[in-house]
């Protein structure tokens, strides 16, 4: 019985004392961080991280991963449970750099706020491409007639931040986006792109809850001069003939009558066979496709009408100008387009630039400014009024010479009414 006693004893002390060895090796190592000493630390063997602690700054330690990388981490309890919040890479930070980063995180406890949870809510937050989805529903679509634009933007300068989370864009980024923007595609749309992904912050600011900042708020916009190429009289025979080799008929149907009519290229894209008046030769674009919010009315010339009534005798759809996309209509051939105008040998020439071709012949044709106005559907409020009082016939007629002017330069009078020139 003494025996059992004594070893009983003897079991519980040795029992207390391995309890109390393996308690002293389980307390965290902690010494002064010094680079040299943090790069001297070993790769755990066990399969594990180990985590060493500053002894300058509360909770601060260096995470040593099994394959060796190094990180700086912020260990507290907050709230009564512990988190651990990532500072950075011990090969990005500088032992100062992390002990301020900590202090700053330290300060933000101490006043209630958890760190934590501010990087998780960040990191369930919205991507740049979830924030334009959601701005395009929720608002351009509903709002704005060029919403197809901001797609068409967002693709081509946007897509590539399109996985980043909306609050790891800043300033800086911003800047250099709108300045690689400007060399490399115009001033013009660089300006556009920073309107653009400044709208949709504001509106996830001030409708959806988004509490950060607007990187691309205030970015000193670049100073734009109004453009003024159109297609002068000796480029229209190169012109037309690189036209007349195009193998798409949508395609080469579409530029004419983007040409002859001085629409604009979306209303172009979208027209529709019910907006079309074959006995009075009209095409009214409907207020809700319109960028003044009002029906404009476009007069169709002899050619025009020629190419839709070719057009018609094989359509099977409402649009005029069918496409695959999910428009149901074409979008912004672009490729078409370049292919085009590498044939003709013309630099610098946009699609929109053949609205402005229409005017500019339509001003050499003796059309005052009133009735030029009125045939490219301007939306200026005074100008409106002028427009108002006009005839179609005035403005009938000046289209019809300058459509004839364009054609009789370009070496295809064929088109012409009854093929006369």
């Amino acid at each position: 019985m003494v025996f059992t006693q004594n070893h009983a004893r003897t079991r519980h002390k040795t029992t207390q004392t391995s309890t109390g060895l393996a308690r002293q090796r389980a307390a965290p190592q902690k010494f002064h961080f010094t680079e040299r000493r943090i790069a001297q630390l070993e790769t755990p063997t066990n399969g594990q991280r180990s985590y060493v602690y500053d002894d300058e700054v509360r909770g601060l330690c260096v995470a040593i991963s099994p394959v060796g990388r190094k990180a700086y981490v912020l260990y507290r309890f907050v709230a009564g449970r512990p988190e651990r919040v990532p500072i950075g890479l011990c090969s990005d930070l500088s032992v100062i750099q992390a002990r301020k980063r900590a202090r700053e995180m330290n300060t933000a406890i101490d006043r209630g706020q958890n760190p934590a949870a501010d990087r998780r809510s960040v990191r369930d937050e919205m991507t740049l491409g979830e924030l334009f989805e959601t701005f395009l529903t929720l608002y351009a679509k509903e709002k704005k007639k060029t919403w197809r634009d901001d797609v068409s933007m967002f693709n081509v300068h946007l897509h590539h931040w399109r996985l980043r989370k909306i609050s790891s864009l800043r300033r800086l980024d911003v800047i250099t986006l709108h300045s690689h923007i400007g060399r490399t595609s115009g001033k013009y749309a660089a300006n556009r792109v920073i309107e653009l992904l400044s709208a949709m912050f504001n509106r996830a600011r001030n409708d959806w809850g988004w509490e950060g900042t607007n990187p691309a708020e205030r970015i000193t916009p670049f100073k734009e001069r109004s453009r003024k190429r159109f297609i002068e009289a000796d480029e229209l025979p190169r012109f037309f003939a690189a036209l007349a080799e195009e193998l798409n008929e949508t395609i080469r149907d579409y530029i004419l009558v983007s040409l002859l009519t001085g629409a604009r290229r979306g209303n172009v894209e979208s027209m529709e066979w019910k907006e079309l008046d074959w006995r009075r030769a009209t095409w009214t674009i409907p207020a809700e496709k319109a960028k003044a919010d009002e029906d404009i009315t476009v007069i169709l010339v002899p050619a025009v009408t020629e190419i839709l009534a070719n057009r018609k005798a094989s359509a099977t759809g409402p649009f005029v100008f069918p496409g695959n996309g999910k428009t149901g209509h074409l979008v912004e051939p672009k490729t078409a387009w370049k292919r085009i105008l590498k044939r003709a040998k013309l630099a610098d020439l946009r699609l929109h630039d053949l609205r402005r071709s229409l005017g500019s012949f339509m001003a050499g044709a003796g059309a005052s400014l009133p009735v030029i106005g009125k045939a490219l559907g301007h939306e200026s409020v005074e100008a409106t009024k002028v427009y108002a009082r006009l005839d179609l016939d005035p403005v009938r007629d000046a289209v019809r010479r300058a459509t004839n002017a364009m054609l009789v330069a370009g070496g295809v009078a064929g088109l012409l009414e009854g093929g006369k020139s």
